[in-house]
């Protein structure tokens, strides 16, 4: 396949024009206590501290990195570009970001070039340096289980032993077991699991732990739907009763926070999905906010805890003489006071009786921990559900109960009798007032899903990944990468440079598909189906900020035209892409039984992006709102038209690469690497942000989208310095010099 050129000149190298400069990294916590610090980090000068903190915190590889290999990358750019290249001050880990750059676009391009996806070295070389590039201008990332393993055998040669992963053999087409931990990555971030409702079997409860602790090992997340796990009180084969599903999702949930994701400080991420009518649904809906009660008992508990023994050790210390009377309720009034208001606040009498002869004994009071609720705190390390996200599966029988205000029946997995019938409304409102306490469960709606789905034929979509861009069938993976939109939105001009979106769309579908090729999986099945379906995650972050700049409203017509717009055109030229690989290397395995369903969804997708009548629409329940053209720039809108006719004719001559193409990630710390002020689809919060890390340390984010959103408004240099200066000192632009905003509220912002 031929690769074309926007970015870089051949013969140039990827990082022509780019000032490197070396950095210290030092991150602490808000005591001033150091979690991490690296000396010499060789980064772009254009980058923040904050993207240099997350490059050498999360991504730098820390050892195996030999002195051989660790300077390979210098041979693929000229001598002007591998200024400041110099051995790492710690041996064996990487050091520099064009280290990290080599890593990974020279194993795209090797597995690339062993699958046969370059026509010459031309191609390949272009191919090399247009990644090179997007990485180094922060265009481009893809997601974090790349960063952390691909390349780490192929550029380093790092050796392992086999940690129980799959792949298919191109040459035989059978799943073979890895003989090695590193010669292909794991570079998928997105699982989607099945289970079997059986303890210690293949497949079952047990099973699944052990194949989740494989995945959150190397960085990636997963997510299952538990539907199938019989309920409490369901009979087992043995004459008793099933104990639960939430025991087994407890033991589950103690695994994964026992695993540090990808080997780093990165916490394992799961995603926890139940069918509304499954019996256990209504303790399912409640868990995790009564687990958030339970931390904060445990704090305000120890608080009071210690608050009553500080008054017990003062009344024995107020006696005065230091004899055991001091110790006497009869003798020590001041003592019987103390203690008998701890009783009658609840205080246990054996802990009363515990702190006292403590303190007879040896003159002190220990072991009186105070817990708070930081997320990372022995508190939360006591209670269960704080590894998962999780989500309530409904369907339109559902919401039409609750519409209506009817029953809702909760059926036995093992039988399917009726076991209890419930109020709609009311299951509703708990998992409202739930997600209000704690934000979980969210909600997936099973028959929307099901109607976008490309390969209906092979079954229904049951669950999601542990964020839910990836939603597909059962036992699958998706690997992710996310464009940044403002790279590509030019502030004085106001275009938004949609050629050069299309292209990055182009060049990145193709790594995401050659990622699909060196990977390897935590078990056969989705070894197997994983390279059947070949399904992808292409998104984009930072539209928040693009909102801002180009002074729309997010919360307004033409905000939301945009992001429809940005969205078409991203999942048009994606398939478009998918389609053109498809002609040079056939569609996916199983593209034949599913080319009616896939061919339906693209059509309706393409109707979207002409703002078709809901009458023109296929089998589609809730019609989709289409891209207005009058929201919108104009030359967005017909890029993106461009690139559904380009995806449907294509597909419909050739077929397709991939079952699925785009997902839009949260791009939390690759947005960060990015310096990205927003992250995938949400607005910003505050234009001041503090982040905790996993494992430690905070960031302190000041959004940089200000200043041009404020240009875009029509604002002046001189105002835009003062209200600037204001908001950086007092975190608001409540009070700001020469700003209205009232102006500001009546365009929506």
């Amino acid at each position: 396949m031929k690769f074309e050129r926007r970015f870089t000149r051949e013969g140039q190298g990827p990082y022509e024009g780019i000032t490197w400069e070396q950095r210290v990294s030092e991150i602490r916590n808000p005591n001033g206590k150091l979690v991490f610090h690296m000396d010499a980090i060789v980064v772009p000068s254009s980058w923040s501290q904050i993207a240099t903190d997350i490059i050498a915190q999360k991504y730098f590889r820390k050892a195996g990195v030999s002195a051989e290999t660790e300077n390979a990358w210098v041979a693929m750019v000229p001598a002007a570009q591998a200024a400041l290249a110099a051995p790492s001050q710690k041996p064996g880990s990487e050091h520099d970001a064009r280290q990290v750059f080599h890593r990974l676009a020279h194993t795209w391009c090797l597995w690339g070039d062993r699958a046969g996806y370059f026509d010459s070295d031309g191609d390949r070389r272009a191919f090399y340096d247009e990644l090179c590039y997007m990485l180094a201008h922060q265009i481009a990332a893809p997601n974090s289980p790349q960063w952390f393993n691909t390349g780490l055998n192929a550029v380093y040669g790092i050796e392992g032993p086999p940690q129980g992963h799959y792949y298919v053999d191109p040459a035989t087409d059978e799943v073979v077991k890895s003989e090695s931990a590193y010669a292909r990555p794991q570079p998928h971030a997105c699982f989607i699991l099945d289970i079997k409702d059986d303890l210690v079997n293949e497949g079952g409860i047990m099973d699944l732990v052990t194949r989740e602790a494989r995945l959150f090992k190397y960085g990636s997340g997963t997510g299952t739907n538990f539907s199938k796990i019989r309920a409490a009180r369901e009979n087992l084969s043995g004459g008793g009763v099933s104990s639960g599903l939430l025991s087994f999702l407890k033991i589950a949930d103690r695994s994964a926070a026992a695993v540090k994701s990808g080997g780093t400080t990165r916490r394992a991420a799961k995603m926890v999905i139940l069918d509304a009518d499954h019996p256990d649904i209504e303790p399912f809906v409640t868990w995790k906010a009564e687990e958030e009660y339970k931390v904060a008992c445990l704090s305000a508990g120890s608080a009071v805890l210690r608050r009553y023994a500080d008054a017990m050790k003062q009344a024995v210390d107020g006696f005065g003489d230091g004899s055991g009377k001091a110790f006497s309720f009869a003798e020590n009034g001041a003592l019987r006071k103390a203690v008998k208001e701890a009783l009658a606040a609840g205080i246990p009498s054996a802990w009363i009786h515990q702190v006292l002869s403590m303190y007879r004994q040896s003159g002190e009071i220990v072991d009186l921990p105070q817990y708070d609720t930081a997320w990372e705190s022995e508190a939360y390390n006591t209670v269960s559900g704080q590894s998962s996200n999780n989500s309530v599966r409904v369907d339109n029988a559902f919401m039409k109960a609750v519409a209506e205000d009817g029953e809702w029946e909760l059926k036995a997995r093992t039988t399917g009798a009726v076991m209890k019938t419930i109020k709609a409304r009311r299951l509703w409102d708990r998992i409202a007032r739930s997600a209000w306490q704690c934000a979980d469960p969210g909600l997936q709606y099973h028959s929307t899903v099901n109607e976008w789905h490309t390969c209906l034929a092979d079954g229904e979509i049951k669950a999601s990944n542990p964020c839910s861009e990836y939603m597909f069938l059962d036992d699958t993976a998706c690997n992710l990468a996310s464009l940044n939109l403002l790279s590509f939105y030019d502030a004085d001009s106001g275009n938004f440079d949609d050629e050069g979106y299309r292209h990055a769309i182009r060049l990145w579908t193709t790594v995401l598909e050659i990622s699909v090729v060196m990977a390897q999986f935590p078990s056969k099945e989705i070894a197997r189906r994983s390279y059947d379906y070949r399904t992808l995650g292409l998104g984009y972050a930072n539209l928040g900020s693009l909102m801002m700049v180009m002074g729309l409203a997010y919360d307004s017509d033409e905000g939301r035209a945009v992001a429809a717009a940005l969205s078409a055109i991203l999942t048009g030229e994606a398939y478009a892409q998918s389609a053109r690989m498809a002609e040079a290397w056939g569609t996916f395995e199983r593209y034949a039984p599913n080319a009616e369903n896939m061919l339906r969804v693209v059509r309706n997708h393409r109707r979207a992006a002409y703002d078709a009548k809901s009458e023109e629409y296929e089998g589609l329940t809730i019609t989709p709102a289409g891209l207005r053209e009058w929201a919108c720039p104009g030359n967005l809108v017909a890029a993106a038209r461009e690139s559904w006719d380009e995806a449907l004719k294509l597909g419909q001559k050739h077929g397709y690469r991939n079952a699925q193409v785009t997902a839009i990630a949260p791009t939390g710390t690759i947005g960060l690497l990015m310096d990205c002020d927003t992250t995938g689809v949400e607005p910003d919060f505050a234009l001041v942000k503090f982040k905790k890390l996993a494992g430690g340390g905070y960031f302190k984010i000041i959004n940089s989208s200000v200043p041009p959103a404020l240009g875009a408004l029509g604002y002046d240099a001189l105002s835009i310095d003062a209200i600037l200066r204001y908001a950086l000192g007092a975190g608001t632009l409540e009070g700001a010099p020469t700003l209205s905003l009232q102006s500001l509220r009546e365009k929506g912002l």
